[in-house]
């Protein structure tokens, strides 16, 4: 959420940060409705002194015998008791107003950040690896022979509909193995510390990392009020909320490894073949909370532990960092890693690394105490470590042969039991 202190003293700088995301400037209804909150608290206030000075009279003029001015201050009383009352819920309904015109907008971009409309102005800062030349054409995964017997979206779509998938044999097991081999990396190379969440959630943790009030359409929502997660950024993060975290514990680096569920209501005919988009899927998830000024430096260290994945399994990526346009809701500036898919022959997203600055912070109320300081908002940073059957999709179209069967990365071939490559006929070998 936005520091409406900081939105008073600059106005023009915030809506000048709203512009760069390509939004009107929303500065005057801020604090048209600030000032009138303001304004109705300072009246609250002054009629409850009021009361109060009433009130001390009220007895002196009954020990005196004048009941006219008992009269009138009695009413005086009854009146402040009643405007205080009215104020103080107007002041209340215009606070919860403006807190949830501030829930609905977006974080601001640093300045760093590349101007952009769209997907087609972010910009390329590295690549590693070469794409692999092929004497095949090669195909998409759920195309790839040794691939299809472990990938049925038939059985998926007659247990729950599209975008789900049953994944059975070998490429079930490659799958899980990518997971652990992600966890283990991060855990022992990175120094993450694993922890496992729930994947159902109270609303206010959705509305601590953003994905309310504005998003709501994009995630599930039981019957009974708890909301299904659609990344463990919503836990690990939440984790800290309403704390304030001594400095010499900071930073805290979480690695999870979670079920995910997302509607993908604004996807409707987009990528519907194949498992690239989900509404069930599973992530390892990278979290960070640190102080505000150490944000840029954890920013690219989590960026540098997904790409670590993608090295080890020799999978040819590019990050990019992504322009104003194209950026989260709740991102000051984030890097995204795309993995080479050579059945689609591009490049397609496989983790989205952000940093949030104070943002997620201020909605959580998250904070920590500097050395002799007063407590301040901690800075919150989240990352895909990966997505688990992305990574599944990027090795088995990179390994695959001209018979249908797969070569499985070195790194894998000990959470396999030594089984190296999937035969064209499915089976681990």
């Amino acid at each position: 959420m936005h520091d409406i202190r900081a939105i008073r003293e600059n106005p023009a700088a915030f809506d000048a940060a709203l512009g760069r995301r390509g939004l009107a400037p929303l500065s005057p209804e801020i604090l048209a409705l600030d000032n009138d909150r303001r304004a109705k608290i300072l009246a609250a206030e002054t009629a409850q002194a009021a009361q109060n000075a009433a009130s001390k009279e009220v007895g002196a003029a009954k020990a005196r015998g004048d009941e006219a001015e008992f009269e009138r201050l009695r009413a005086l009383v009854a009146e402040k008791k009643a405007e205080i009352a009215r104020l103080t819920d107007e002041a209340a309904a215009e606070d919860a107003a403006l807190r949830d015109m501030l829930m609905r907008i977006p974080n601001l971009p640093l300045d760093e950040v590349p101007q952009g409309k769209d997907e087609e102005d972010n910009v390329e800062i590295r690549r590693w690896g070469n794409p692999r030349n092929f004497d095949f054409t090669p195909r998409e995964h759920f195309d790839i022979a040794g691939v299809k017997p472990g990938m049925n979206f038939e059985a998926a779509a007659k247990l729950s509909g599209s975008r789900f998938v049953v994944l059975q044999g070998a490429v079930i097991r490659v799958h899980r193995a990518l997971a652990q081999f992600m966890l283990d990396t991060h855990i022992n190379d990175h120094g993450l510390t694993e922890t496992w969440t729930p994947v159902l959630v109270k609303e206010d943790a959705m509305y601590g990392t953003n994905q309310l009030p504005k998003f709501a359409e994009d995630s599930y929502q039981t019957t009974n009020g708890w909301w299904l997660i659609p990344t463990s950024e919503v836990t690990l993060t939440n984790m800290v909320a309403g704390d304030i975290l001594e400095e010499n514990h900071l930073p805290i680096r979480m690695t999870a490894h979670t079920q995910c569920f997302r509607s993908e209501a604004g996807s409707a005919g987009k990528d519907t073949t194949g498992m690239l988009r989900q509404h069930q899927f599973e992530k390892v998830e990278m979290v960070t909370i640190c102080a505000a000024d150490k944000a840029l430096e954890e920013h690219e260290r989590m960026t540098k532990c997904a790409e670590a994945i993608l090295e080890k399994l020799g999978i040819p990526y590019r990050t990019i960092v992504l322009c104003t346009g194209d950026m989260g809701f709740g991102a000051q500036k984030t890097h995204d890693l795309e993995a080479w898919l050579p059945g689609q022959n591009k490049y397609r997203e496989i983790s989205s690394v952000s940093t949030c600055g104070t943002f997620q912070a201020r909605r959580m109320n998250a904070r920590y105490r500097p050395a002799g300081g007063k407590p301040e908002f901690v800075a919150t940073l989240n990352g895909s470590g990966l997505a688990v059957g992305r990574c599944l999709i990027a090795v088995l179209e990179n390994g695959q042969q001209a018979d249908g069967s797969v070569d499985l990365p070195a790194v894998l071939h000990p959470y396999l039991g030594g089984k190296t490559r999937i035969s064209a006929s499915g089976v681990l070998e």
